[in-house]
This record gives structure tokens, C-alpha cells and sequence, in this order.
């Protein structure tokens, strides 16, 4: 249970993490500032690998929200 408790609190920050630059890069969307938009791309395109890496998501989860990401910063342009 200790163990646990460690694991789902180290989860619940790179989840937390990784949810916040998403919001930042979809306000920059939404905002329709491309520049912006392709400035934090990278970064969190980087956290979501990342969390990934851990196991918190699923790869194949990772990978669908980066393309989804990159689709619609591609649109901005």
C-alpha cells in the first residue's frame, strides 16, 4: 500500500504535467497563434513521450494525442 501510494502520486504529477502543456499548447491554438503554436509543439510533444516512457499512458495513446497535436498546429499554417 506504501508503494502505492508513492507510484500513484509520481503518476498524478506527470499526469498533471504532461495535461497542462497540452492546455498551453491548445490555447495557443485555439488562439490561432501558429507561431506559438510551433514553439511549444516540441516541448510538449516531449512530455507526453516521456510520460509514456514511464508507463503512466500507453504508447500508442502517446502517439495519437502527438498526432492529433502536430494535425491541428499543421492546420494553423
Amino acid at each position: 500500500i506504501r508503494q502505492n501510494v508513492v507510484s500513484r502520486t509520481r503518476n498524478r504529477h506527470f499526469r498533471s504535467t504532461m495535461r497542462t502543456e497540452i492546455k498551453k499548447l491548445n490555447t495557443a491554438i485555439e488562439a490561432g497563434d501558429a507561431d506559438a503554436a510551433k514553439a511549444q509543439l516540441p516541448t510538449t510533444v516531449g512530455v507526453i513521450h516521456r510520460v509514456a516512457q514511464k508507463g503512466i499512458i500507453h504508447r500508442k495513446q502517446a502517439a495519437q494525442r502527438v498526432s492529433r497535436l502536430a494535425s491541428a498546429v499543421n492546420a494553423l499554417s
